[in-house]
């Protein structure tokens, strides 16, 4: 039987104790993601359905300046339970260039980072990298982490943007790519973010091709999203993907 919702609330409170005193340091320059620059803490509780079972994500993040850095815990019957802590910034290199590191720890002796580079001004190019140790990782996102990355992008005078790249295994030699077209669109106070994706490549069942999608809406203190990853990390499941949480 897998931990319940008090087990993974208190393994995140425990771990975020000691992460609050880094958190305060921190400073950057980039847009904020959420309604309100006020709200500089967003707390996500998740869950994840597969084939037979289901996965528990708890995730908090805190964001100031165009700097974040978070700590969460996942854990499932099949994978087991894992903590995970990173950190990402941006930083502006002349008006037109921004470069955007990240860095992600997690137990199981996991170590990953990716650095991008964003050329523009309404309409813009990025490119990325990112890699990792190849220990043992449950990963939550849609996209190889072993990968580059390849997009083009534009922001409307109205703040809606659109944007499409994609994320292609380097490393591991595996054709892996996932191409995503994704939509952010302001409404009042509101905004929904939407994102279509087209996965390919070798999975644990074979070479496969399939479609998902995500779908967020952010209020400015609460924000819900669902998601659907077909082979999920090229896996031999499908995933729903639910999840919430608050701004403070």
């Amino acid at each position: 039987m897998r931990p319940g919702w008090p087990a993974v609330l208190a393994a995140l409170l425990a771990a975020t104790l000691g992460w609050n005193a880094q958190c305060r340091a921190a400073d950057a320059a980039m847009a904020d993601d959420s309604t309100s620059k006020d709200l500089r803490w967003k707390l996500t509780l998740g869950e994840y359905t597969y084939s037979g079972y289901a996965g528990t994500d708890a995730n908090l993040r805190w964001r100031a300046n165009g700097t974040s850095a978070w700590v969460g815990i996942y854990t499932d019957q099949a994978f087991g339970t894992q903590g995970r802590t990173g950190a990402d910034t941006s930083i502006n290199l002349g008006q037109y260039v921004q470069l955007q590191p990240s860095i992600q720890l997690a137990t199981r002796g996991f170590a990953g980072g990716s650095l991008n580079i964003q050329v523009g001004g309404p309409w813009y190019v990025v490119a990325g990298l990112g890699r990792t140790d190849a220990r043992p990782y449950f990963n939550l996102n849609f996209d190889p982490n072993d990968a580059v990355t390849l997009g083009v992008g534009h922001q409307s005078d109205t703040s809606a943007s659109y944007t499409l790249f994609v994320v292609a295994d380097n490393r591991f030699h595996t054709q892996q790519r996932d191409w995503h077209a994704n939509l952010k669109i302001p409404v009042g106070n509101t905004r929904g973010t939407f994102d279509v994706l087209r996965k390919t490549g070798m999975s644990d069942v074979g070479y496969i091709r399939a479609w998902g999608f995500s779908a967020n809406w952010d209020w400015p203190r609460w924000f819900a999203r669902v998601a659907y990853d077909p082979y999920q990390n090229f896996s031999a499941h499908n995933a729903w993907r639910f999840a919430g949480g608050m701004r403070f």
